[in-house]
């Protein structure tokens, strides 16, 4: 997808209450039963909705009539707004019972169906988004569609029964002309996922052309990429901090991308896209000031963001990086995370004004109007929190970023000074200012955790799961924290035992596993999960398991003719076509995601197949990279990581020595993109790595303490055996 088209997307995708069903209701649909909370949402609306499955489509063909299809999912605003207008009206779904047979999908679990489908709509529309509104033909293809559609006509779009009248009409009246378009979209369709062809290796100029890009639309004053609305894109920071890497911090690239995450990074902690005393982020900012956020928490993004954060500490040490991802983990381990271990997938971004009352906001959970401010903290301390956290008795939203007027006079915490500044500006004692700061936050975090919480999506998503077990166990090595590197452990154990079934992975788990088997993108994540992981804690069965994924991955998904990851596996006939994804968006592609991977495995195991298939997707979507490299800056991390060469540092060493950790945390404490990490333990683990990298089996302790051997191209240094010395080795 092109950035345009994700970012017109994102913006008809707001968090919301879910749907409030009667004790008592009148109306119970095929959706009952089902495990998605989205789909559970509409079990009671008074539309006839049916999950995707045969039993729709052989009632369409019987009946001779076209499918409604409804895409979103559980914390999208206007996938709500468009439910309660519609889909909860009598009369409206009366409508589509007559004409239509309705289905209702959540993208998050069957995103191969909603990949589908918003291409079309993307490319006859010019944008796309959810809630996703497509007419379908009894065999699926599609012939009309677009996005969320009012109950009457406004916004420029016709009214929602306007509109069915229409289509229905069209259908009956004008029969073949409908069909024949359906063939032609789908023959475009079929041209569109078709696109990967290998064509030309990947090097150092296509890195560059992707750093120039984003520099050009680069905010030099506020960070971040374009105007508003402004989204954190942390696969963009990842190729910034992976050009400083590569072309050095003296050099003009490396000193410019480095000065433009590290700003991006600033002023979104800073904003009140993060989540001031809650912890976490929100999913985008509407205004260019990362001020006002779209108030939904997802997981992907957590996990995402608290890398970018570890990667700025291991390439400054400055604490201030450190508390931003500790701030990020610690909420999804206190928030986002099941008694069981999985970690779940968002928090809507609206909530109940008051409990026991249906009225409900946007941001609800999170704002703060002056008066509760000095209601709630101590005297002398309300005009420091003021000061610092930019709260104001008419509200602090930036004029342009409240179009519907729904936070005026209230207040989104934001830090506009620093303690020892707005201490100075109100007379505060300078000495006492971060104390008491402090606890006025943990007062007021207190409160407001007694206010009715935004619905929770407690699906457990393979694919997100990946991620954030990255995340945790980037963080239990980067800062020596067993409490994150146990919950990593935990959700892997969680997957493993539950949505590892025979060889194969399921997409996701809610209460039992689902039915719906993984994509590409669940395979990827979690297999990095699993690399991280070994670096973390160094069990060799993370790195069994992530092999035993990489075969059916490389079985399920890889396109022999062209190169590349299908996202979506073989076989099943409800799916008009299988696409690859190429978009490195809100989440990294498949297809970037398992390039990297393959990188470190190769190393892992020494794999010339893993490195041709790592130069394989880089070649396959190289036409799509030469035109817009910023749409796959993951993948083009890949191709930095290869200009670099094989690095692996193997640390020889019993793992509960001190020694041994004190090398560990010499590595722990550098950012090193590309490099393996491996322990020579003396045990099973290294007998494991010995069968797949022979030198690995003579690398052992040089005078009974614990050394480091730093391999480049398969060439090791001699070994160290002082910490100092091989931070020395690593600075170079």
């Amino acid at each position: 997808m092109a950035p345009a088209l994700l970012v017109a997307a994102a913006l008809l995708c707001q968090g919301a209450e879910p749907t409030v069903n009667p004790s008592e209701p009148s109306f119970t649909n095929h959706l009952a039963g089902e495990k998605s909370p989205y789909l559970l949402q509409h079990e009671h609306n008074p539309v006839d909705w049916y999950p995707w499955g045969p039993e729709a489509f052989d009632k369409a063909r019987r009946e001779k009539k076209p499918i409604f299809l409804s895409v979103g999912y559980s914390t999208c605003h206007w996938c709500h707004v468009m439910a309660h207008e519609s889909f909860e009206n009598p009369e409206i779904a009366a409508i589509m019972n007559r004409l239509f047979v309705n289905i209702k999908v959540d993208r998050e679990e069957r995103p191969d169906v909603d990949r589908v489908y918003m291409a079309y709509v993307q490319a006859t529309t010019g944008s796309g988004g959810w809630p996703m509104s497509v007419f379908l033909t009894p065999d699926r293809k599609p012939f009309y569609g677009g996005t969320y559609f009012p109950p009457d006509d406004r916004y420029g779009r016709p009214g929602f029964p306007r509109l069915l009248e229409g289509v229905a009409g069209a259908w009956e009246k004008d029969h073949e002309n409908v069909l024949e378009n359906a063939d032609k979209a789908v023959a475009v369709l079929r041209e569109m996922s078709a696109n990967s062809r290998p064509s030309h290796g990947m090097g150092r100029e296509d890195v560059l052309h992707c750093y120039s890009q984003l520099a050009r639309a680069f905010d030099p004053e506020l960070g971040g990429f374009g105007g508003a609305p402004k989204f954190p894109h942390p696969v963009s920071l990842d190729l910034l901090f992976r050009v400083r890497a590569r072309f050095g911090a003296d050099s003009e690239e490396g000193r410019h991308a480095m000065e433009m995450a590290l700003l991006t990074l600033e002023k979104m902690a800073a904003g009140g896209m993060h989540d001031q005393l809650g912890g976490g982020f929100h999913r985008y900012s509407v205004d260019r000031f990362w001020h006002v956020p779209h108030f939904e928490k997802m997981l992907y993004d957590q996990a995402q963001l608290a890398c970018s954060y570890m990667d700025a500490f291991q390439l400054t040490h400055d604490p201030a990086w450190e508390r931003t991802a500790r701030d990020i983990l610690d909420y999804v381990a206190r928030d986002l995370t099941a008694k069981e271990g999985g970690f779940f997938s968002a928090e809507d971004a609206d909530s109940l004004l008051e409990k026991g009352k249906p009225e409900h906001a946007e941001g609800a959970f999170y704002v703060w109007t002056r008066d509760e401010i000095e209601r709630e903290l101590p005297e002398s301390a309300v005009r420091l929190f003021c000061s610092a956290y930019g709260v104001e008795a008419e509200g602090n939203s930036p004029p342009g970023s409240d179009p519907h007027r729904e936070f005026e006079g209230k207040n989104t915490l934001l830090k506009r000074m620093t303690a020892s500044v707005a201490a100075k500006a109100v007379g505060f004692p300078e000495a006492d200012a971060g104390i008491a700061l402090a606890h006025c936050r943990e007062k007021l975090l207190a409160i407001r955790s007694a206010r009715p919480r935004p619905h929770l999506d407690d699906k457990i998503i393979t694919a997100w799961n990946g991620l954030m077990i990255s995340a945790f166990a980037r963080g239990g090595l980067t800062f020596d924290d067993a409490g994150y590197r146990c919950s990593a452990q935990r959700s892997a154990a969680f997957v493993r035992a539950n949505l590892w079934k025979d060889g194969r992975l399921l997409r996701s788990y809610r209460g039992a596993p689902g039915a719906v088997p993984a994509f590409a993108d669940d395979y990827a994540s979690l297999i990095q999960g699993l690399l991280d992981l070994y670096e973390a804690d160094f069990d060799v069965s993370h790195l069994q398991w992530a092999l035993e994924l990489q075969a059916a991955m490389d079985a399920l998904f890889w396109d022999e003719e062209s190169g590349g990851y299908f996202s979506s596996a073989g076989g099943d006939e409800s799916i008009l076509l299988r696409m690859k994804e190429d978009y490195d968006g809100a989440e990294p592609s498949p297809n970037s995601t398992a390039a990297l991977n393959l990188a470190r495995l190769a190393q892992i195991v020494d794999s010339e197949e893993f490195k041709k298939r790592e130069a394989a997707i880089a070649s396959a979507f190289s036409a799509r990279l030469s035109d817009s490299p910023s749409s796959m800056p993951q993948l083009l991390c890949a191709v930095a990581d290869r200009l670099k060469g094989a690095r692996q540092i193997v640390i020889a060493g019993a793992p509960d020595d001190m020694g041994t950790h004190a090398l560990v945390r010499q590595v722990a404490g550098c950012y090193l993109p590309g490099t393996i990490l491996l322990l020579a333990d003396q045990a099973l683990g290294q007998a494991w790595l010995a069968k797949r990298l022979p030198f690995i089996e003579g690398m052992k302790p040089i005078g009974g303490k614990p050394a480091a051997y730093v391999c480049e191209n398969y060439a090791c240094s001699l070994p160290v055996t002082d910490p100092e010395g091989l931070r020395a080795i690593l600075q170079k």
